[in-house]
């Protein structure tokens, strides 16, 4: 008999797992749902799709259905420092028992499916397992050939903005326009007869008019003058950008049936990485996972003054334009890898200025000595990786 295998050995099995050059594919989801009895029809789900902003929304959604006395199960990605946080019921974040018990059910049955395909999975099987109300599903990369688009009990759609990113991936396609292509994708996770909700503009939103139309679905657009949208107070998220993501999840509350009480609870909800910050004395630490241009633009419009700016992001990303907003603010540079596949610190220092570090340690103790107040930005993993070791050292959130 084979020995137990140590969770840390099921994680690195499970990061290992990739496409292998395979299309995207929902139907990939379908059949392994289908070998696990289908647990995604034991629940209703809230399929939260988009460029920006989905965990935040994700966040205030699960918040609002849970003060209405709702289990609620969330699945967000990426984590920042713990795989369980990308699944949760309530607060609970998913035990590491079933996360193994399911690696080692995978191994069997699924070893050929990628990393997010069987986290979606197991997602899918914990919420049943655990009897959950709603699911608060959030897409990974695109809309129609996401391992999300499986699901099928799907009450509503919130499809938070469309811009720019994953444009090697979405981006190609019979439109006209990368953007185009991209709002096509994820407007193609639109179902017929669902409500959708969105604050898309411009050509993406013409995109998802177009698909609602054909599929009969009733688009709800994100407008200040309709009492839908309205919000009684600002969300406890910070920046301003958040406010956006706020009026989409009470409006999506409010076509859920939900009372303005479950609105408020929504708007008290906390989302970790998202300008988020942190203090040691005099010093001031902000944190964002701002990991493409609109979100760097979001960020850059919620800040004033200048830090010293700790920058890393993935190779893949388009790290000119994701780094531009914020280099006004920049009282000094320093560059460092978030990680496997990052761009190279040494790279974006020769070309930008600054300073290059060949560790995070390093990295971040030389940017809090830069300054009082300091910004941490360009990626999530950078973000999590540097929140924890900020509590490590004594910082606190404020």
């Amino acid at each position: 008999m084979p020995e137990p295998l140590p969770y840390a050995a099921a994680l690195e099995w499970l990061f290992a797992r990739t496409r292998a050059g395979d299309e995207r594919s929902r139907e990939r989801s379908r059949a392994l749902l289908a070998v696990l009895g289908h647990p995604e029809r034991d629940f209703l789900s809230i399929h939260v799709l988009g460029t920006n902003g989905k965990g935040s929304v994700s966040a205030m959604l699960s918040a609002g259905l849970q003060h209405g006395g709702s289990r609620v199960g969330m699945f967000t990605s990426p984590h920042l420092t713990d795989f369980r946080e990308r699944i949760a019921v309530g607060a609970e974040l998913i035990p590491k028992a079933v996360v193994l018990e399911f690696v080692e059910w995978a191994q069997v049955h699924a070893g050929g499916a990628a990393f997010f395909d069987l986290s979606f999975l197991l997602a899918m099987q914990y919420f049943a397992d655990r009897h959950v109300d709603w699911g608060v599903i959030e897409a990974g990369v695109g809309g129609a050939n996401d391992a999300s688009n499986a699901l099928e009990r799907v009450a509503l759609t919130v499809l938070t903005n469309v811009d720019y990113d994953h444009e090697a991936v979405i981006g190609v396609g019979p439109e006209d326009s990368i953007l185009k292509n991209i709002a096509l994708e994820k407007a193609g996770a639109i179902r017929s007869g669902t409500p959708v909700v969105t604050a898309a503009r411009g050509e993406g939103l013409e995109v998802i008019r177009h698909v609602a139309r054909q599929r009969g679905a009733i688009l709800y657009e994100l407008s200040l003058e309709q009492p839908l949208f309205s919000l009684p107070r600002a969300p406890r998220l910070r920046g301003v950008h958040q406010l956006e993501n706020a009026r989409l999840a009470v409006a999506a509350l409010r076509l859920l049936g939900q009372d303005e009480a479950a609105v408020n609870a929504a708007l008290e909800a906390t989302w970790p990485g998202r300008l988020e910050v942190f203090k040691r004395g005099e010093q001031r630490v902000w944190l964002d996972g701002a990991h493409n241009p609109a979100g760097a633009l979001a960020l850059a419009s919620s800040l004033t003054g200048r830090f010293a700016l700790l920058f890393g992001a993935m190779e893949r990303k388009n790290v000119p334009a994701l780094l531009e907003p914020l280099l006004p603010m920049a009282e000094s540079l320093h560059f460092v890898s978030p990680g496997a596949l990052g761009a190279d610190p040494h790279g974006l220092a020769a070309r930008f200025g600054g300073v290059a570090y060949n560790s995070l340690e390093t990295a971040l103790s030389a940017t809090l000595e830069a300054g009082s107040r300091v910004l941490i930005a360009g990626s999530l993993y950078l973000v999590g990786a540097s929140r924890a070791k900020l509590i490590e050292a004594g910082f606190s959130a404020e």
